[in-house]
């Protein structure tokens, strides 16, 4: 069995050297020519909390996937969310015709994959980990394999016997659960990470210390539950994620409360930023359009408005047009609703 790991930053690379520790034959492949390049030479360094190990690896350029003689079972595609489509049509003829995709991303990232590969080769899929790349090749890991956890679904019938075999694949990264509603399960996901992936990194701050400001906290869950009412609506179900059990259907924002609790306690160390923070760090466009611009598009198809989330990404918008840097101060704007 052929393993493909497209996009291998963070998450990517650090799930991509499980899976090869794990004696399974991986293919890691990335647009950062200078990580390639350090996978190729020194492999993949994880750097966890109690534990650090080198694993080599097979590593590509994403201009050698053209050099392919051979075709992938498994795929798992861990870009950026606004790069899912070019991404899986690149790859897309390296699929094998029973083979499988698998989104290991922020947002709704299903809709992009399944239109290009098919639904009976897409798997859906939701990921809880914490980690950052800021050097090629190497992983800051800050939840190990024992603390990442992973839910996946089908969309079609036809994926629906192979859940299990994917659930045990990736069982060496984290823990696995098979899903009955994969959507519901992606859009509890992205509730949260409308909470607190972007507003918290529109101060600047790891998610903890953003969490301190006053009113940041109060105006996160306002977020979250926006986007929990977006998606009832919108018909999706309140359904249980990170393990988490006992959720009341009847009471959604209830469900924002403790998925957010759960991120802060289970899933952020102190210096834990956020994937969106990191980006900006960098230089970089981060999804804010895929994460709160989502809910603020089903929203408004509903004939409503979440004012929570547009706010984050007007603020949001501005940052990335070079108007205003990501500093503690504004969330003087972010709470001037």
């Amino acid at each position: 069995m052929r393993v493909a790991v497209l996009g291998t930053g963070a998450n990517g690379a650090g799930i991509a050297a499980d899976l090869t520790r794990a004696g399974n034959d991986v293919t890691l492949i990335d647009q950062w020519p200078e990580n390639v390049e350090v996978m190729k030479r020194s492999g993949v360094r994880v750097e966890m909390p109690n534990e650090s190990h080198v694993t080599p690896v097979k590593a590509l350029h994403l201009c050698e996937i053209a050099t392919l003689r051979h075709q992938f079972d498994i795929v798992f595609v861990a870009v950026k969310a606004y790069d899912t489509c070019w991404v899986t049509q690149l790859i897309e003829p390296y699929v094998k015709p029973d083979g499988l995709v698998i989104g290991l991303q922020n947002g709704m990232t299903i809709d992009d994959i399944a239109p290009i590969v098919g639904g009976d080769r897409t798997v859906g899929a939701v990921i809880e980990i914490a980690a950052a790349m800021w050097s090629p090749g190497i992983v800051e890991r800050h939840t190990p394999p024992e603390g990442t956890w992973f839910a996946l679904g089908s969309l079609s019938d036809d994926t629906f016997d192979r859940l299990h075999f994917v659930a045990e694949l990736l069982s060496c990264a984290g823990k696995t659960e098979v899903v009955s509603d994969i959507r519901s399960a992606k859009w509890m996901k992205l509730v949260v990470n409308a909470a607190e992936l972007v507003p918290s990194a529109i101060c600047n701050l790891p998610l903890l210390d953003a969490a301190q400001i006053p009113g940041m906290d109060p105006f996160m869950r306002i977020a979250g539950k926006e986007a929990i009412r977006t998606a009832v609506d919108a018909g999706q179900r309140v359904v249980p994620i990170f393990g988490l059990s006992d959720v009341d259907p009847a009471d959604p924002e209830g469900l924002v409360d403790r998925l957010l609790d759960a991120v802060y306690t289970q899933w952020s160390l102190p210096q834990t930023k956020t994937t969106v923070l990191q980006d900006w760090q960098k230089g970089r466009r981060a999804e804010a359009d895929q994460l709160n611009g989502y809910v603020l598009q089903q929203r408004t198809a509903l004939s409503g408005d979440a004012p929570a989330n547009r706010r984050v990404l007007e603020i949001a918008h501005r940052i990335e047009r070079g108007e205003l840097r990501p500093d503690p101060a504004n969330v003087e704007l972010l709470l001037s609703l």
